[in-house]
């Protein structure tokens, strides 16, 4: 069932479109506004105006599609409509029966989005993340071309892969090869096999991935290391499904899907010269774009809670004080799973009992600086101006359009060249003045040094 919003104006091409729609198969119930248990809705406007975008606002982009069918004379722009949230906006031509295809496509896209094979290997529920996967779904799942899966280190890049191969119609098994791990003399042998004899150390035949990844899926791991002098075999058997194992000369084939990913920028790999071009728009043909965990902080507390358990072995996961999910949502994941995870594990390591996570459960080099000196330190005077003086800095970088991730990475480096100053340069020193340990301002500095 889809539901139908009519702000046509009781146009008859819009009385015509549902007519042809129902006559198409496709159940539409007319509504004043989006149908939350709905997946898929239809919005008829003869032009874009404030009730589309309100009724575009009201979808909800994890749950929910909508269509937008304009007039049969193409006078609804469809690009302010499918930034407004639409997912799909086309002009009535009488094409009934292609619509209904495409709502049921999307039903089908979000069931399986929902099912064990997705959820089972990347958690959350951030729009960030359900959008990656949408587009990871529809190109595994209804289509034959090779993937690129690019993000962040940390970002679930090889999980997505095992997402992409579970969802697709692929036969045989994914067959994963990570181009960091092989010698680059050995990354030939790796992926095409090798004769017996073909060098040094080979006394027996190797078949090599290529052949293991038939009817299957082959994963190529950060796929901008692989050698330049291999970059046109893996072409040939992307194009043609050919190869030669290493000191062989005859042709073999395999017929599987190509899945990659990269932490670079291929574009710039290919500007430079070490990556092929024709290799990369080969593989590049669905590009997947999965997001750090900056940009899906809603799933963070899940994820935190459940890393905790895995880590523990407990049946059940853990509940959070307040102070540590503001420290969770606050904190910085330059390794964004990983990072999360490990740090899980260190929590997880010193947490006793059934009770919540506390902050004392945090080492040391993970708490947060204090921005407050211990009672006692200073006189209640002394506080106040110390609050005074942050008010009124703080109240400059606002005013200047500063953001508080910015604001928060200012403030930090502002404090530790105070330290370093007052401490004359001693590392040691400015890090036990700041309550962080060395090893962390260590860290800061060089990512400072390393920022543009």
């Amino acid at each position: 069932m889809a539901w139908l919003i009519d702000l046509s104006g009781r146009k008859t091409w819009a009385r015509e479109a549902i007519d042809a729609l129902r006559a198409a198969g496709l159940n539409v119930e007319s509504t004043a506004e989006s149908m939350s248990k709905t997946v898929v809705g239809i919005i008829l406007a003869a032009e874009f105006s404030v009730g589309l975008q309100d009724a575009l606002a009201a979808v909800d982009p994890c749950r929910q599609r909508a269509v937008v069918i304009g007039p049969p004379d193409g006078t609804l722009d469809p690009w302010p409509v499918l930034a407004a949230g639409a997912a799909e906006c086309v002009a009535w031509h009488g094409h009934g029966a292609a619509i209904s295809a495409w709502a049921h496509r999307a039903d089908d896209v979000e069931g399986i989005l929902d099912s064990k094979e997705v959820r089972g290997r990347l958690k959350g529920a951030s729009r960030a993340l359900r959008v990656a996967l949408r587009d990871l779904v529809v190109a595994a799942r209804y289509g034959n071309a090779p993937i690129l899966i690019l993000g962040e280190t940390g970002t679930g890049k090889e999980l997505a892969a095992g997402v992409a191969h579970a969802v697709s119609n692929q036969r045989g098994g994914l067959v994963v090869v990570d181009s960091t791990t092989i010698v680059p003399a050995l990354m030939g042998s790796e992926l095409f096999g090798h004769e017996r004899g073909a060098f040094t150390g080979a006394v027996s035949v190797r078949t090599g991935a290529c052949s293991a990844a038939d009817q299957g899926s082959l994963f190529l791991d950060e796929v901008g290391e692989l050698p330049l002098e291999l970059q046109p075999g893996l072409l040939r058997v992307i194009q043609e499904g050919a190869y030669k194992r290493v000191g062989g000369d005859r042709w073999l084939h395999s017929s599987f899907r190509l899945i990659c990913a990269t932490n670079r920028d291929l574009r710039d790999e290919v500007a430079s010269g070490s990556f092929r071009a024709d290799l990369y728009y080969r593989i590049a043909a669905a590009t997947v774009t999965m997001p750090p965990l900056r940009d899906r902080l809603e799933d963070v507390l899940g994820l935190f809670a459940g890393f905790c358990r895995e880590a523990s072995g407990a049946c059940d996961e853990p509940v959070l004080d307040r102070a540590v999910e503001e420290l969770l949502l606050h904190r910085e994941y330059p390794g964004n799973l990983r990072d999360l995870r490990q740090l899980a594990a260190r929590v997880a390591a010193r947490h006793v009992g059934a009770g919540p996570i506390t902050p004392g459960d945090f080492p040391a080099q993970d708490r947060p600086v204090a921005l407050h000196a211990p009672l006692g330190g200073v006189d209640a005077t002394s506080s106040s101006d110390v609050r005074q003086g942050l008010r009124s800095a703080m109240t400059l970088v606002v005013e200047r359009g500063m953001g508080l991730h910015d604001i928060k990475e200012w403030a930090g480096d502002a404090a530790v060249e105070v330290a370093l100053e007052q401490c004359g340069g001693n590392l040691a020193a400015a890090a036990a003045m700041l309550e962080v340990t060395e090893r962390a301002l260590q860290l800061r500095q060089n990512r400072r040094t390393a920022s543009p």
